[in-house]
């Protein structure tokens, strides 16, 4: 695998969420910062090391509402 990709979404609550699209992984963090070395950590733990995608793609949503 050379690269995964990232669903990151603002929580409700503050902050971001991020799961793996196709793999168990998912995290979340107070700052976008925070938020990539918490993913960057979570893909090290998740695979080995000859399995390690070379590669994080980050794609963010982001969810307005506008009343009418």
């Amino acid at each position: 695998m050379n690269e995964i990709f990232f669903l990151v979404e603002e929580a409700i609550e503050g902050g971001y969420n991020a799961r793996a699209i196709g793999e168990s992984i998912f995290t979340e963090g107070n700052t976008l910062d925070e938020l990539k070395a918490n993913i960057r950590d979570a893909v090290h733990c998740h695979f080995d090391e000859d399995k390690l995608p070379k590669i994080i793609r980050l794609h963010l949503v982001k969810e307005e509402v506008i009343t009418v």
